[in-house]
C-alpha cells in the first residue's frame, strides 16, 4: 500500500474489502484499461468480476441481499477502481445512486422488487435528470408526465445518461403538475419515475428509445446516451416513493452522495497520475541523471503528492459526515470541487513530467489526460459547486448586525 491516500480508523472488514478491491484493480483492470479505452469497449469481464466481489451491493442493506457497508467504504472502493480506470467507477456509481434512491426514498414494495436483484448485479441502474440545452439547470426540465388512469404517460428527451444502454432500471426525473396548482415553484412539481427496460440500443420498450452511444473525448468504455420518451406508459406504482412532487429533493439527495463519489474518482485518478509521474521521473535520464534528481521535477512531485493527500482527506471527511447522519452538502460540494480541480492539475503535471511521451497513446498518462476533464463537469460543474458552497456558508455565518 502506498504512503499516500491512507485512511485512519478503518475496521478490519473495511481494510479487507479495500485490499481485495486493490488487488482486483492491479490484476484485472490496470493491465487492460488503456487497450479497452482506446477501443471504447465496454469492460464486460471487469464488470463480471466486480459483480462476483459483491461491489454492486456494497451499500445495499443486508436484509435486501447487500453488504450493508458505509458511504466511506464505498467511496474508498470507488477511489481504488478509478485509480485503475475511471470509466469502471462510473458504471458502479450510477448503479449505486439508483440503489441509494430506492433505499432512502422508495416504497417497501419497490425496495423488495429491485434491491435484491441490484445487489446481485442482475439489475443495473442508471439515473437521468439533464436534458439537451439545460446543463445544470435541473429546475428547467421540460419532460412531462401526465396521469392517465392507473398509469402516467411520459414524453420528453433526456441527455447524458451514463449506463443508458447497459442498464435495465432507470430513475428519470419528469415534470408532473398533478395536484400542484399553477404558480407552484418548478422544483415542487417534479417526480422521479422508475423505468424498467431491456438493455441495449434502439427501442428498448414501447415508447422508450436509447438512440446510441455519444462519442466522447474521454470516459470511454462506459456508454453515455440520450433517452427519448414518446408516450411511454409507466404504472403509478413506479413513482419513486409513491408520491408525486418529491422528485427534485430525491434526486438532489442522490447527487449529494454522488458528489462524494465523484470526489473519490478524482482522488483515484490523481493518485494514479502521481504514481505514473514519480515512476517515470526515476526511470527517465537527462544530462546524465534521472530527472527525479532535478529540483524542478521534485517540486512538481511535492505539489502533486500534497494535492493527492488534501483531496483524499476532504473526500473522507465528507463521506464520514454523511455516514454520521449529518447534512453534508457543504462538505460534499467542497470535496467534489477540490478533488476535481486537483485531479486536473496533478494529471497535467504528470503529463509534463512525461514530456513528449505523454502525448503518445502508448503511455497511460495520455488516457488520464483525456479523462480528468469529465470530473470538472460531472455531478454539477465547478461553478455549481461554488454556488452551493457560497450559499451554505452564508447560512452558517449569517451576519447578525
Amino acid at each position: 500500500m502506498s504512503r499516500l491516500a491512507r485512511t485512519a480508523g478503518l475496521t478490519d472488514v473495511q481494510r479487507e474489502i479495500l485490499t481485495t478491491v486493490r488487488e482486483f484493480v492491479d490484476k484485472e483492470i490496470l493491465p487492460v484499461a488503456t487497450e479497452l479505452e482506446h477501443r471504447d469497449e465496454y469492460p464486460a469481464r471487469i464488470v463480471e468480476g466486480l459483480t462476483e466481489l459483491g461491489l454492486f451491493g456494497l451499500m445495499i442493506p443486508e436484509e435486501y441481499g447487500g453488504l450493508g457497508e458505509s458511504l466511506l467504504t464505498y467511496a474508498l472502493c470507488v477511489e481504488e477502481i478509478a485509480r485503475g480506470w475511471m470509466s469502471v467507477s462510473g458504471i458502479v456509481n450510477t448503479h449505486f445512486i439508483v440503489a441509494y434512491l430506492l433505499e432512502r426514498h422508495g416504497t417497501e414494495e419497490q425496495r423488495r422488487t429491485f434491491l435484491p436483484r441490484m445487489a446481485a448485479g442482475e439489475v443495473r441502474g442508471a439515473f437521468s435528470m439533464s436534458e439537451p440545452g439545460l446543463g445544470s439547470d435541473v429546475s428547467a426540465i421540460t419532460s412531462k408526465a401526465v396521469r392517465d388512469g392507473d398509469d402516467y404517460v411520459l414524453n420528453g428527451q433526456k441527455m447524458w445518461l451514463t449506463n443508458g444502454g447497459t442498464s435495465s432500471l432507470v430513475a428519470v426525473l419528469c415534470r408532473s403538475d398533478e395536484g400542484h396548482p399553477e404558480g407552484t415553484a418548478p422544483h415542487r412539481s417534479m417526480t422521479t419515475f422508475l423505468i424498467e427496460k431491456e438493455p441495449g440500443f434502439g427501442t428498448v420498450r414501447p415508447g422508450l428509445t436509447i438512440p446510441g452511444k455519444i462519442d466522447k473525448m474521454g470516459y470511454k468504455g462506459v456508454d453515455t446516451t440520450e433517452l427519448i420518451m414518446d408516450d411511454l406508459r409507466i404504472p403509478a406504482h413506479r413513482v419513486l416513493g409513491g408520491t408525486t412532487g418529491r422528485g427534485f429533493y430525491q434526486m438532489m439527495d442522490g447527487v449529494e452522495v454522488g458528489r462524494v463519489n465523484v470526489a473519490a474518482r478524482g482522488c483515484g485518478v490523481a493518485l494514479r497520475a502521481f504514481e505514473l509521474g514519480i515512476a517515470y521521473a526515476q526511470a527517465r535520464h537527462t544530462f546524465g541523471r534521472p530527472i527525479a534528481q532535478h529540483q524542478a521535477i521534485q517540486f512538481k512531485l511535492a505539489e502533486m503528492a500534497t494535492k493527492v493527500e488534501a483531496a483524499h482527506a476532504m473526500m473522507v471527511g465528507a463521506a464520514r459526515k454523511k455516514d454520521s447522519g449529518e447534512r453534508n452538502d457543504l462538505e460534499a460540494g467542497m470535496a467534489k470541487y477540490l478533488a476535481a480541480e486537483y485531479c486536473k492539475e496533478v494529471v497535467e503535471d504528470s503529463f509534463r513530467i512525461h514530456g513528449g511521451y505523454g502525448f503518445s497513446k502508448e503511455y497511460e498518462i495520455e488516457r488520464l489526460y483525456r479523462e480528468a476533464p469529465m470530473l470538472l463537469i460531472g455531478e454539477g460543474t465547478a461553478e455549481i459547486q461554488k454556488m452551493i458552497i457560497g450559499r451554505r456558508l452564508l447560512e452558517e455565518y449569517r451576519f447578525q448586525g
